[in-house]
């Protein structure tokens, strides 16, 4: 069985090695992302698997198709990189994969204290040497209203890691989670809005969920809010959002995604002038925290995102089936 991976990164070496031997896999690695100027080498690959940073856009799929591709797994959860209705105009199916939800609940945790603690603040005037706390007071989250939007894996897991903080946990999905009716009151959007001191959101990229934090979700929210993303950043109008901040309605964001960040996040861009005015902008924000979509990035996320990668494609070729095709 042959497989080429695209944006094959150096951190997932061992993992490739260790499941490409288990499962009998013959591995071409692509270090580079999956693209319209790269997507030739996959001629002949009948599987192919993919990040989120690559381009599986209708042109780029039409090359793999042309080439003999039928399956693309991507190493992540999200997909919204893979033209779903273009795959099944070529007759690619594709999956997605799971992994480790800790890793992004853990880091949503870290990003919602950093914003109630003011950790930026208190960061750069020690940078500084400005060792004054003036301007530095907190809150404690047991104080507060948390809304979880999207109750899934990651959000399920940040709940329970929020639990121990005794905050008041609320939560909106269009599909409630059973797991958490002892740890979530489940409210609708709207009131999830108006009742949060914090939102961390946690749903999917869909056609109804972009932009589901904009101009009028803002104003429905608590003055000084706090919005943590760890999810996509097509859920916020970033417009929005930095009116917002500048206003005051939202005294603070925790941003490990971002609005068009395909080629910056995860590259080297110390030499070059960005054009992205918009990170430039939040990036000056005193109460704003911006990561490069790192959320994910642990030992045990890695290792799970290969493997449950390469056994889908594993599992389409050998039983025509996989647990994790996408098919919505």
């Amino acid at each position: 069985m042959n497989v080429i991976a695209y944006a094959a990164r150096a951190y997932e070496s061992d993992a490739f090695d260790r499941f490409a031997e288990e499962l009998g896999i013959s591995l071409t690695r692509v270090p580079q992302n999956l693209s319209l100027d790269n997507a030739h080498l996959a001629k002949g690959f009948e599987c192919v698997t993919i990040l989120s940073a690559c381009d599986a856009s209708a042109p780029v799929l039409e090359i793999l198709a042309a080439g003999g591709t039928r399956f693309v797994a991507a190493r992540t959860a999200g997909y919204n990189n893979i033209d779903a209705a273009a795959a099944r105009r070529l007759g690619i199916r594709f999956s997605n994969a799971d992994y480790s939800p800790n890793s992004v609940a853990d880091f949503a945790v870290m990003l919602i204290l950093m914003s109630i603690r003011k950790a930026k603040t208190i960061i750069a005037r020690n940078n500084a040497q400005d060792y004054t706390i003036v301007g530095a007071q907190g809150r404690e989250m047991r104080n507060l209203t948390i809304g979880i939007v999207g109750t899934g894996r990651i959000g399920a897991a940040t709940a329970k890691n929020l639990s121990g903080f005794d905050a008041c946990l609320i939560g909106y999905d269009v599909v409630p989670n059973p797991a958490l009716k002892d740890l979530v009151t489940y409210v609708p959007f709207d009131e999830l809005l108006a009742e949060s001191d914090v939102i961390s959101l946690h749903a999917p990229l869909t056609a109804g969920t972009r932009h589901l934090i904009n101009a009028e979700s803002i104003r429905k929210m608590k003055d000084g809010v706090i919005i943590v993303n760890c999810a996509r950043g097509e859920l916020i109008d970033t417009e929005a959002l930095i009116e917002a901040i500048e206003e005051k309605k939202v005294s603070a964001a925790a941003l490990d995604v971002l609005e068009n960040e395909r080629g910056i996040f995860h590259a080297d861009h110390r030499d070059e002038i960005l054009k992205h005015r918009q990170l430039a902008i939040l990036r000056a924000f005193p109460n704003v925290v911006v990561t490069t979509h790192n959320a994910f990035f642990t030992d045990q996320a890695v290792c799970d995102m290969v493997e449950v990668g390469l056994r889908s494609l594993a599992s389409f070729v050998r039983t025509g089936a996989s647990p994790w095709e996408i098919k919505a």
